[in-house]
């Protein structure tokens, strides 16, 4: 066969190529078996190549691969275009002048409206916000703080370890920003540590091994518990609208002389009775003077320095706020306690 004949060939299926104009899905499908699959038409002439002289193999093989080219470029053209053709014949008609459909706003959580309600007063007294990793390690969530591994308080806080790193823990308290904050940065500090803390405390009906925290701390020279109670004391007079705070003598690892603070709640009404047990006071967070060998952990010299610190479970505060009677509600996401919460959001 002579060379012009078999590149006349390779014309013939490039001007079919260009001639077939499927319209339908199935005409498409028609025109790919017959051009690109498994036994198109191309696939005759291949073995023609044999004779072609070798001055115009090159030629052959260029024609034979622009033709085989130019019928997958029709093919994907054509397929995309009766594709958009097929969608675009599906979609109803919408009708714009019927009314929309209604936009259900959600609500903030209570928990988040409380914590923002908080970090707001203590900014407005110059706490900033720190925040720190949940995941963490020995030392910066007991051992720094005064809780080597032998001590009975660690016996207090039931503590989720990993698996694959037992050295590694989720936080029981955010007392760890407390720490990684002393180590990075000089005195006076003044900050508030929100956030989430994990307990393993399913022994309770009432419990639940995540809740949120929010811990505070002041380093400086010459702070005094005089500082201390008057700072919550401002707190609990802008939360609370409490008139009356009192501090109870009380026991934590890491300060030293340490105490609960109730905010007098008054006896108004039989729910202030069955709240308060019939003594009018509510017990709100733990607070305390900063032990100095914690200080001295975190490379600050206790004998320039002193401070407090101080922190509050969200949950409870927000159940106090808002008189919700289970904390379980608070993480059940049941739409007819967000719901109240809506305006407020």
């Amino acid at each position: 066969m002579q060379v012009s004949e078999i590149f006349a060939q390779i014309d013939q299926l490039l001007q079919a190529i260009e001639q077939d104009a499927p319209t339908t899905a199935e005409q498409l499908e028609a025109f790919r078996i017959r051009f690109l699959g498994s036994k198109n038409a191309f696939k005759s002439l291949s073995p023609l190549i044999k004779e072609v002289p070798n001055e115009h193999k090159r030629e052959f093989g260029q024609r034979l691969n622009a033709a085989i080219q130019a019928a997958q470029t029709k093919y994907d053209g054509l397929k995309e275009a009766i594709q958009r053709s097929a969608a675009t014949a599906n979609i109803e008609r919408v009708d714009v002048s019927a009314p929309a459909y209604p936009l259900h706003l959600g609500a903030r959580h209570p928990v988040s409206l409380v914590m923002n309600e908080m970090i707001e007063i203590f900014e407005r007294i110059g706490f900033t916000v720190a925040e720190e990793r949940e995941l963490e390690d020995d030392w910066h969530n007991f051992t720094a703080l005064g809780t080597p591994a032998d001590h009975p308080a660690r016996d207090m806080q039931d503590t989720f370890y990993l698996l694959h790193d037992p050295a590694t823990l989720l936080r029981t308290h955010t007392s760890s920003v407390q720490i990684r904050t002393m180590e990075r940065q000089k005195p006076p500090i003044r900050i508030i540590a929100p956030g989430r803390v994990y307990r393993n405390e399913t022994i309770s009906a009432r419990a639940h091994c995540q809740f949120h925290q929010i811990e505070g701390l002041y380093i400086a020279e010459n702070v005094s518990f005089a500082d201390l109670r008057q700072t919550l004391y401002f707190f609990a007079k802008e939360m609370f609208g409490a008139t009356q705070i009192r501090l109870r003598p009380s026991f934590f690892p890491f300060t030293e002389p340490s105490a609960e603070v109730d905010v007098y709640w008054g006896l108004n009404s039989e729910t202030d009775h069955r709240i308060t047990k019939g003594t009018g006071w509510l017990e709100i967070l733990g607070c305390g003077m900063v032990d100095p060998v914690v200080l001295e952990n975190c490379g600050i010299d206790s004998q320039k320095y002193s401070g407090f610190a101080f922190g509050l479970g969200v949950e409870r505060i927000a159940m106090l706020k808002y008189q919700i009677d289970d904390i379980r509600l608070l993480f059940e996401n049941d739409v007819r306690l967000l719901r109240q919460f809506t305006s407020a959001g």
